[in-house]
């Protein structure tokens, strides 16, 4: 149960600070650094504790039940790549917010870009965890639209606001097309569970489709 429990803090952990940073003065750079630097050391810690039930092929996963009714369930699942790769968003997050404190000036909208970033790193969790394929694409197009926030952050430059959009459509654009392709793999086998679908890859490879 513990290790359920902190998977789930592990995906509303950058939320939760994203709601927090957005609430803190615009100046604020010291105080949005720390609750950022934190959060992403917090995670840090999340998946030390975690790599003992990942490691050597094995994985943890919760439910948040939501449209049982058509199989669509807010879960969530570790394994040892995604453990992998969220240690990477984790670190690298941290890292990106350790620049971030001095390279922003002190009339830049901290609180703004802090919490983009934040919600950037939920996002991105959600992606890595999503144990529902549909889920997954749902945290995708999430990235898009965080991604547009980051990219348009100085949005009184022309070139910001320009390589936003472009951004936004291309990202989005794949998700669609994503979407669509997770809606047909869910079909062809039944399930959107993400681990019926690595299980059934004979199913999808001799479908027609």
């Amino acid at each position: 149960m513990i290790e359920q429990n902190l998977l789930t803090l592990l995906v509303l952990l950058p939320f939760l600070a994203a709601f927090g940073a957005a609430t803190l003065p615009q100046t604020a750079r010291n105080g949005e650094a720390v609750l950022a630097g934190a959060t992403m050391l917090a995670m840090v810690a999340i998946l030390l504790v975690l790599r003992p039930w990942v490691h050597d092929g094995g994985n943890v996963s919760t439910t948040i039940h939501w449209v049982d009714a058509i199989g669509l369930n807010l879960r969530f699942r570790l394994d040892g790549f995604a453990w992998l790769f969220m240690m990477l968003v984790a670190g690298i997050g941290f890292l990106v917010v350790l620049y971030a404190r001095y390279y922003l000036s002190p009339d830049d909208p901290a609180a703004r870009f802090f919490s983009a970033l934040l919600g950037f790193t939920g996002a991105m969790a959600g992606v890595l965890l999503a144990g529902n394929i549909i889920v997954l694409v749902v945290f995708w197009e999430l990235t898009s639209f965080m991604s547009f926030m980051l990219i348009s952050y100085w949005n009184q430059k022309q070139e910001a606001r320009e390589g936003a959009r472009t951004a936004l459509i291309v990202t989005a654009s794949g998700g669609l097309c994503l979407l669509a392709a997770m809606l047909i793999t869910g079909q062809i086998v039944g399930s959107y569970d993400i681990d019926v679908v690595l299980a059934s890859g004979h199913l999808i490879t001799q479908h027609w489709l």
